[in-house]
């Protein structure tokens, strides 16, 4: 558990932190003072004057993340050349893009220094030869299936159902085609523990008729590429991720806005942290792809022109462009707070969620920490 707690707050840290530092530096680059930066989110703990930058360098008490002030970034200082405010809207762009851009730039060199070393990857037949630790892995269990009461999870390696030894998922599902109407068991490794676990196919679907465990499953295996094709391997997975993530994105704008009701499998706070739980019991290597995926998802979402998110303030900067003259300043404000008013209700409506969702494990985990 305390590896758990350590692995959420460290994860949310690098990723924030890397976001305020493309802040930073596309500030600074383009001679905009910058006021603080911030490691946590306030109360402050501690802080030191950098005479020389004229800055704070803040420790601050909640460790998930931080901040970067900069001076005019709330419309004022207007007069004065070294204020965000006073800049161009070509040079305001940048520094409001440059947060966003750093967290691709940050996912591109996890997954590429993840291919040096070896990322698990869904094989093809061309694969096998040049994969190593290949693996039948689950990657979605069904609600209320067979699987998800035995306690399976996605990221587990099926080793063995009943007396077959597993290397290819068809396997699985010819001996559960076999044994649907009896409990066998099923022996799987979680991270570094194996595991056994017994378990009765239920029928799902009363179209289908047929007992399932109800899991979906992938051969995986781990590939490493010399640094030069990692380089462009971890570009091409950069891409592959951030376009689905758009869509994804899409989907749930869809059902967000014309079907007034958060999709289920949407993850707040909580969901997060819970994940990243599961994660760790995978292997620092899986964290490093999901820090990678959450990275890329922290752009998307600072990207979307909603106010008080970065896409939000380039859009009033674009109007501001569009119109030739200044916003309202007023206005604008009242717009970026009401839109973050909105995004804290959507993350209490979805940490709630998540409470009732995943509240037993959290509280299991933390009985199990303070020795309960």
């Amino acid at each position: 558990m305390l590896i758990t707690i350590i692995a959420v707050i460290g994860l949310f840290a690098l990723l924030v932190l890397a976001h305020e530092w493309g802040h930073y530096i596309a500030a600074r680059r383009l001679g905009v003072k910058v006021t603080e930066f911030g490691f946590g989110f306030p109360p402050r703990l501690w802080a030191y004057r950098d005479k020389a930058r004229q800055m704070d360098w803040s420790i601050n008490l909640l460790p998930l993340g931080g901040f970067v002030r900069i001076k005019g970034e709330g419309g004022d200082f207007r007069e004065e050349v070294d204020s965000f405010s006073n800049q161009p809207a070509w040079r305001r762009i940048i520094i409001l893009v440059a947060g966003v851009a750093m967290n691709i730039i940050l996912a591109y060199g996890l997954l590429t220094a993840g291919l040096m070393i070896g990322l698990p990857t869904a094989l093809e037949q061309t694969d096998l030869t040049s994969a190593r630790d290949i693996k039948v892995q689950i990657v979605s269990v069904e609600p209320n299936s067979a699987a998800a009461q035995a306690g399976l999870r996605p990221g587990d390696a099926i080793l063995r159902v009943g007396d077959t030894l597993v290397t290819q998922t068809a396997q699985v599902t010819d001996y559960v085609a076999s044994h649907s109407n009896s409990s066998f068991e099923i022996f799987y490794q979680r991270g570094d523990q194996e595991k056994l676990v017994s378990i009765q196919p239920q029928v799902l679907d009363q179209a289908v008729g047929r007992p399932v465990l109800g899991v979906s499953l992938l051969t995986t295996g781990t590939v490493a590429y010399p640094w030069y094709q990692a380089l462009w391997r971890g570009g091409q997975a950069t891409y592959y991720l951030t376009r689905e993530i758009v869509f994804g994105f899409g989907r749930l704008l869809h059902d967000l806005f014309l079907g007034g009701r958060v999709p289920a499998d949407i993850a707040g706070p909580v969901g997060i942290a819970v994940l990243t739980g599961q994660v760790v019991d995978l292997g620092w290597i899986y964290l490093l792809q999901f820090a990678a995926l959450l990275s890329i998802n922290l752009a998307i979402i600072n990207i979307f022109p909603f106010p008080a998110l970065d896409g939000g303030r380039l859009l009033f900067v674009l109007i501001e462009k569009i119109r030739r003259k200044a916003n309202d300043q007023k206005i604008e404000m009242i717009v970026h707070n009401l839109g973050f008013m909105l995004l804290m209700l959507l993350v209490i409506v979805i940490t709630y969620r998540d409470v009732m969702k995943f509240g037993g494990g959290i509280l299991k985990s933390l009985g199990s920490f303070w020795g309960a």
